[in-house]
């Protein structure tokens, strides 16, 4: 269900914590300064370009490894930003001499979620109402320590991902009873720089959540989720034996795992979730373990024959599908079906420890009273696309973007109506009225 769909933009902020000293950056405020790295969403790559407006995009939350710089890692934010999240890599404590404070790397990351959640609300934030309000964080060695020290009674995060996690000081090990939220955690089988047995393995045996994953990559090296890095690699040269596959392999392994588990845990996608454990179970060079509930099909859904679909399985999340393509914005646990389309209606309810999945359900759409046509008119000095149709007109009108996102949507009873283009950028568009073909118009 996710698809690279963005550009990617980037831009830094500097988050600031008033009750600690220290830090990386400036131009936070007095405190302890967080600089962060943010990469996210866009329609136009590059520096500091508008963040995407629809839909809205949840967060990670990165912490690099020992002596590593956020920019080891743009292998993974190449990869996932552009399915539509955005990323937030801190830069504190990449320092090797002094030695890096693990704790306040913990903190920083638990405060770096805080602060981007709240930029959603934040007026003249770029990102205001654009961010989801769901979190992972995710780390890698040090990072993926100071994760679980960053999770430990953190009820603002939706999950957490390690790739080889490193035991810290104060101990991440010792944390992990605390951590509770679904729990992803990567390793390579042929890791000398954090062996599994003494780092990974006792983090994932840890962790008390009820839905945690335990990947190990055969033959998988400590340094190869990343880019090559020269502190890390050297490292690596001096205790890893046994590294059989090559960094893209292994980074390839840990992307068709990770990414239906992040679809699964942040997109609270109970499909994602059923192709997240095939997956686990199924991908050559993993030997894997988890303890998720197994995907059901216990959901139930109603229809009350007027215009209401329900469904009465208890969850934190649901979705809603037509033809099995998620519908974006219908995340209640009911649903009022556009009167013109017609098709198969399911639904899917999330929780934390698993998903249940609903049968489809039939409905006619009432296509017969479309127009048969429509005509289009952009108003650039009033801002407006206007929309004509030749007979009344009752149904669902949608704008999309170039690449199908639906950016707006009404139900409609008339003949003529408009939409604002005043958010839009500048680019070609379409206007789709129920299931009749869409037709192209230019904003400029």
């Amino acid at each position: 269900m996710v698809f690279s769909q963005f550009q990617i933009g980037h831009r830094t902020i500097t988050f600031n914590d008033p009750t600690r000293n220290g830090g990386f950056g400036s131009g936070g405020g007095p405190g302890r300064q967080i600089q962060t790295e943010i990469y996210y969403p866009s329609y136009n790559s590059g520096e500091n370009t508008p963040v995407a407006t629809f839909p809205d995009f949840p967060v990670i939350v990165f912490g690099h490894g020992f002596a590593m710089g956020w920019d080891a890692y743009q292998n993974i934010w190449e990869h996932i930003v552009p399915q539509g999240y955005i990323m937030a890599f801190v830069r504190t404590e990449g320092s090797l001499i002094p030695s890096p404070s693990h704790a306040n790397f913990g903190d920083d990351l638990a405060l770096v979620v805080t602060k981007m959640l709240a930029l959603n609300t934040t007026a003249g934030s770029p990102f205001n109402g654009t961010v989801k309000q769901k979190a992972v964080i995710m780390g890698h060695s040090m990072g993926g320590g100071a994760t679980m020290l960053a999770a430990a009674n953190n009820s603002s995060i939706a999950g957490i991902v390690g790739l080889a996690p490193a035991e810290t000081n104060p101990t991440a090990i010792g944390v992990c009873p605390n951590i509770t939220v679904p729990a992803l955690i990567f390793s390579g089988s042929s890791d000398g720089v954090t062996p599994p047995a003494e780092h990974h393995i006792p983090i994932y045996q840890g962790i008390a959540s009820t839905c945690k994953s335990f990947v190990s990559i055969t033959g998988g090296a400590h340094c190869y989720f990343a880019n090559p890095n020269f502190n890390c690699d050297f490292g690596e040269g001096t205790s890893s034996q046994g590294i059989s596959i090559s960094r893209a392999e292994q980074q390839q392994l840990t992307y068709a795992i990770l990414d239906p588990w992040l679809q699964y845990v942040l997109g609270s996608d109970c499909f994602a979730f059923t192709d997240f454990q095939w997956k686990l179970n199924n991908t050559i060079g993993t030997i894997n373990q988890g303890t998720c509930a197994p995907s059901g099909t216990n959901a139930t859904i109603f229809y009350d024959n007027m215009s209401i679909l329900w469904t009465t399985t208890p969850g934190t999340a649901y979705q809603w599908y037509l033809n099995g393509q998620i519908m974006q914005g219908e995340t209640n646990d009911s649903l009022v079906p556009p009167v013109d389309l017609g098709g198969d209606y399911s639904v899917s309810v999330f929780s934390p420890s698993g998903c249940e999945t609903s049968s489809f359900i039939t409905l006619q759409g009432s296509i017969s009273v479309l127009p048969l046509d429509y005509q289009l008119i952009y108003q650039a000095t009033e801002n407006t696309i206007q929309i004509t149709t030749n007979t009344p007109y009752t149904g669902s009108v949608s704008l999309q973007d170039i690449h199908g996102r639906i950016i707006q949507q009404e139900v409609v009873n008339a003949t003529s109506m408009n939409f604002s283009s005043n958010q839009l950028s500048k680019g070609v568009y379409f206007v789709r009225l129920g299931n009749l073909p869409a037709k192209r118009i230019l904003v400029h």
